[in-house]
Formats: structure tokens, C-alpha cells, sequence
């Protein structure tokens, strides 16, 4: 079905300038002549987008295209790569116009000159204040809020029919009770897993980072202190108590939830979708609270950013700006890929007790930080937790350890 997107009307008005951005006219016609709508409506934009993203970015992309005459070329990148490859090649001129990303790299991409601010004007009060807080770095906005994501705890109805746990050992008791090889399933790893872990550290009352009064990172840690060392002291104890096993990755707790292996685990919605067709009765609800305070999962916002260095910037900030603001581009967007959608008036719109259930989650969740300084905090944090689990290290001294060298690599930053 062909949608009514705003994007035909501007062309018109952005005619000289896109003839410009063209280059030389070699056809011969009368240059001094007026530029037709189909004349305007052409151009050229290059989007990176993840492999986990680009499928439902298609239709919506071509839905675009069609309405604009504009050609965006899609480049699928790995989510790992994503980020590092557009700080690396946005300098040399061979990055793309747009990236959609998640927001937790912005503070680097800012840093290194490679984002480009954006107006959203009346379009800001379309988004929660947690979907604006993710695209903003330093009191400006970069980027349009396309999804918000965060994880959760998981219940398999089949195995656990109501929840009666208020803290996080009653959940482990009551997944106990149901017999299974694991009371609670949280994915770990090697290197541990401090995304998977950090609703129960925030219980605790001990973020990463502290925040200013407007939600936004300063480069202060928090995690430290008596707060930080109460959570190393449990942590220890979920290790000792087999809650917690480095031997189970991501996939191998997916699986042992599927063969129906644990009535719980805390996982993100990017693993419902094949519990559900796998025709497992699910449940979501928040995680309970280990240490007193409430568990804030951190919440990913899912953004479209435009390079500093766009060939087409004009172009680009209609597609980021104009087009997938919207609340019919969103719309499609979660129709294709079941993201739960930045914008408020899409979301209202979803009806899946599953994202719903995320979404009350997330409700008291932090924004993932995005500053620069988040990129010296990761292989200390996970390396600490994963000694800490296995028993290897004295929770304490190995939790003051990891800040004293988190500190000290923040300060070079």
C-alpha cells in the first residue's frame, strides 16, 4: 500500500539545492529553466544499518524512495563493526550519509567529529524524554529515535503460573521450586556479562556512572564505595550458589530456556519472538530488586544518525528528520521488525502483552551512557565480574581494584 509521507511537498523547495549537490548538468537543457518535482526528487543517500536492523529497514526505505524519487543505497554492516568503521571512515569521505545505530556509541561519533547535529522541532515532544535522552550528547540532539529496547525478566507460564517474588532471592527460590536445572537463567560468558547483570547492580544503588538532574552522563563514576562492594558480595554469592555460570553463553541460555530447562531468565525482546514460536506461554515483568533499590535495566534507544561529512545532508535530513520521525514510518518499522517504537503515539498503538511487558520494564530504566568515557568502563567491568563469579577473586578488593583502573582510564579519555 503506497503511504502519505512529507517528504514530496519539501522536494520542490529544496530544488536548487539539490541541483547544486548534483554536479554539472551535461544534458544540454536550458539551466536557467525552473527545476520540475521529478527534477528536485532526485539524489542519492548511502545508509549503513546492522544485521539485526536491516531487514525491517527495507520496506520502509523503499516506501520512502517511492514517495521522494530518492535512492538510498543500504550497506548491511556487522553490529560489531558499525560503530569503529564509521568513526574510521567518515574522515576519508567513504562513510555513509546515515547510520542507524544504537545510541550508545554517540559520545565517541561526537568526539570524533563524524555526527552531525539535527533539528527536531516540534517533532522532540513525538518522543519519551528517555527515547530524546539517547540521541542527545552535551544539550544537543543528533539523531531521529527510531526504537527503544531493554531486558527483562522472562517467566515460561508453563513451569511458574504467578510470580509472588518481591526481591531477587525469592525469585531464585521460587525457580528452585520448580525443579528445573536452572532457577533463573542470566547469560554470561568468559568475559562475564555487565548488560545482563546491571538491573541487579543498580538495585544495589551503585550505576556506572553518575547523572545530572536532566538524566544526562557526567564522567564521574558511581559504581564505587560501599554500594559497589555489597553488590561484588553478592555477586559472589550467585556464583557460589550456581545462579550465575560462565559456561553459559547467550545461546546456550536461550536454548535451555526453549527445552523448557528454567521457569525464568532475563533476556531482551530480541529472544521472545522465538519463544513465542516456538509456542511457549511467556510472561514479562520487571526484574526484582536484589539490593533494596529498584533494578534499572539499561534501555537502548535505537537512532538514525547523520554524517558529519553526508554528501547530500539536505537529503539526509529529510530521510532522518522529515520521514522516519513519523509516526507512519515508525509504524512500519515495528509492523516489520517488532521493535517497540520511539515514538509515543506509535507505541500507544501496540497491543503485544510481550512489548508491553518490556516496556513497563524499562519504565524506571537508565539510558545506556553514550559518552566517551563508557568505552573504558566495559573490559574491566566484565573481566572483574567474570573473577568474581568463578571464585577466583576476593569480591571486594577485586570490585575497588576494577574502579581504581576504570578511574584511571577515564581520566585519559
Amino acid at each position: 500500500m503506497r503511504r502519505s509521507i512529507p517528504v514530496v511537498a519539501a522536494m520542490v523547495g529544496l530544488a536548487l539545492t539539490l541541483t547544486a549537490c548534483s554536479g554539472s548538468d551535461d544534458s544540454g537543457d536550458d539551466a536557467s529553466a525552473a527545476p520540475s518535482e521529478s527534477a528536485a526528487a532526485t539524489g542519492t543517500l548511502t545508509m549503513w544499518v546492522d544485521d539485526t536492523r536491516i531487514d525491517e529497514m527495507k520496506p520502509v526505505v523503499a516506501a520512502f524512495s517511492e514517495e521522494s524519487g530518492v535512492q538510498v543505497d543500504l550497506v548491511q554492516k556487522p553490529t560489531g563493526d558499525i560503530g569503529k568503521d564509521f568513526v574510521a571512515q567518515v574522515p576519508t569521505g567513504e562513510g555513509p550519509d546515515v547510520i542507524v545505530s544504537a545510541h550508545d556509541g554517540l559520545g565517541e561519533w561526537v568526539k570524533n567529529g563524524v555526527v552531525a547535529p539535527v533539528e527536531l522541532g516540534d517533532k522532540a515532544g513525538d518522543f519519551s524524554e528517555s527515547a530524546l535522552a539517547g540521541v542527545t550528547y552535551d544539550g544537543k540532539t543528533y539523531g531521529t529515535p527510531i526504537s527503544i529496547e531493554n531486558i527483562a525478566l522472562v517467566r515460561n507460564n508453563a513451569l511458574v503460573a504467578e510470580t509472588k517474588a518481591t526481591t531477587f532471592d525469592e525469585l531464585i527460590a521460587e525457580g528452585k521450586a520448580a525443579g528445573k536445572p536452572f532457577s533463573v537463567l542470566i547469560q554470561q560468558g568468559e568475559a562475564s556479562d555487565p548488560y545482563h547483570l546491571y538491573p541487579l547492580q543498580t538495585s544495589f544503588g551503585a550505576p556506572v556512572f553518575e547523572q545530572n538532574a536532566d538524566g544526562s552522563y557526567t564522567d564521574t563514576l558511581a559504581l564505587g564505595g560501599p554500594a559497589g562492594e555489597a553488590f561484588a558480595t553478592y555477586l559472589a554469592k550467585l556464583g557460589a550458589d550456581k545462579v550465575l555460570d560462565l559456561a553459559v553463553s547467550g545461546d546456550q541460555a536461550k536454548q535451555a530456556f526453549l527445552d523448557g530447562n528454567a521457569p525464568y531468565m532475563i533476556t531482551g525482546p530480541w529472544n521472545t519472538s522465538a519463544f513465542e514460536e516456538a509456542g511457549m506461554d511467556i510472561s514479562v515483568l520487571p526484574v526484582p530488586s536484589a539490593g533494596g533499590q529498584p533494578a534499572q535495566p539499561f534501555v537502548g534507544v535505537q537512532g538514525v544518525f547523520v554524517s558529519s561529512k553526508s554528501k547530500n545532508p539536505v537529503l539526509a535530513n529529510e530521510l532522518v528528520v522529515n520521514y522516519l520521525s513519523t509516526e507512519a514510518a515508525q509504524d512500519m518499522l515495528y509492523q516489520e521488525g517488532g521493535r517497540m517504537p520511539a515514538n509515543a503515539a506509535s507505541a500507544a498503538k501496540v497491543d503485544n502483552p510481550i512489548l508491553k511487558g518490556f516496556g513497563e520494564a524499562g519504565a524506571t530504566g537508565a539510558p545506556m551512557p553514550a559518552i566517551p568515557a563508557m568505552s573504558s568502563v566495559w573490559a574491566f567491568w566484565g573481566a572483574t565480574e567474570a573473577q568474581i563469579i568463578s571464585g577466583q577473586a576476593e569480591p571486594v578488593s577485586a570490585w575497588n581494584t576494577m574502579v581504581a583502573q576504570i578511574q584511571e582510564a577515564v581520566d585519559k579519555v
